[in-house]
């Protein structure tokens, strides 16, 4: 039961977004180790995730 219940609440927090912090890390971790590159900060992360998801033109019409 705690099991299932852990799983389900990991995927509640990955629709959410709220582990994308997280998942970035390991991305980074994986993908990038090798150029040297620190990861970004926790709040540089949301600024430019907030800024891409509310950039250009948002209307329906």
């Amino acid at each position: 039961m705690r099991k299932r219940l852990k799983r389900v609440w990991q995927g509640i927090r990955q629709l959410s977004g709220d582990d994308a912090y997280e998942r970035y890390l390991q991305h980074h971790a994986a993908h990038h180790q090798h150029e040297g590159s620190a990861p970004l900060s926790k709040a540089e992360f949301f600024k430019r995730w907030q800024d891409r998801l509310w950039s250009g033109i948002k209307r329906c019409c």
